[in-house]
């Protein structure tokens, strides 16, 4: 795993921080396969959650396997914003679970400062760029993904969206000049949607699978903002100390979160 620990720390970082395209963010973290002493040929699939692509086509993952030398892997991006990296991890463990593939590795990564309107204060201070990475590979110990729950809701599309830049609103000066490239988040409605939904999944899980709050070794949640962690992490009865934070210190990364937290988010 891995994460991308830049961070705001002035108007110099900020502009330095920008320059930094999606592609650099998915690539760090691809490179880092020569620690497990892996090449990049031996990958067989790349999969990239993301909603801040450095172009809507190709698709990122197509440029990181290019970028880090991929040569056998075929690729593509996953669109879905903050729950991007789980559907991406569930797909990816579909295509190890086949038989078919033996090294599948998802990315999640969003540049958020590219969609952020730094003018307005609800989101400006919420958000942050990062990514993070997880190789999937077939075992027979009896671990791995075990269970998921993937769940979707369009109907609170009007609270939490970027308006332009789509089919339906393209990208024209009367967009810019309106600023609705920028993402727009209505904050209490989102907040106690989150907070009753990732509870609630968590929960599933947990009781289907016969778990108690003692059996989870480590609670690692999407990097919403420390309430929703913190209220879904005491409806599941897990104490602070084994939940995985890490938004103080990169903000919320969308689909960066979860790896990056996984890999750098250890309260102790």
């Amino acid at each position: 795993m891995d994460h991308d620990p830049y961070r705001y720390q002035g108007t110099e970082d900020t502009k330095r921080r920008r320059k930094r395209n999606l592609r650099a963010l998915c690539t760090g973290c691809a490179r880092n396969l020569q620690k497990r002493g892996i090449t990049p040929e031996d990958i067989d699939l790349l999969i990239v959650a993301t909603v801040t692509p450095d172009m809507v086509f190709p698709a990122t993952a197509n440029v990181v396997t290019d970028k880090i030398g991929a040569k056998n892997a075929f690729g593509f991006d996953i669109s879905a914003a903050c729950s991007g990296f789980l559907y991406a991890l569930d797909t990816g463990a579909k295509f190890i679970e086949s038989g078919k593939y033996k090294k599948v590795l998802v990315i999640g990564a969003d540049k958020m400062s590219s969609i952020i309107d730094y003018t307005d204060r609800t989101t400006c201070i919420i958000f942050g760029d990062g990514a993070g990475g997880v190789l999937l590979e077939p075992n027979t110990e009896g671990y791995g993904l075990v269970d998921s729950v993937l769940k979707s809701d369009g109907h609170g599309r009007e609270f939490l969206n970027m308006k332009a830049g789509g089919s339906n609103y393209p990208a024209s000066a009367d967009t810019v000049a309106n600023r609705q490239h920028f993402v727009y988040q209505e904050g209490k409605t989102v907040f106690k949607y989150a907070v009753a939904n990732m509870a609630d999944a968590a929960r599933t899980i947990m009781d289907r699978n016969n778990l108690t709050a003692d059996d989870v070794a480590w609670l690692v949640p999407h990097q919403a903002n420390l309430r929703i962690i913190s209220a879904t992490a005491d409806h599941m009865g897990v104490p602070k100390e084994k939940t995985m934070i890490n938004i103080h210190r990169y903000g919320n990364t969308t689909a960066g979160t979860i790896p990056s937290a996984s890999g750098n988010g250890n309260p102790n």
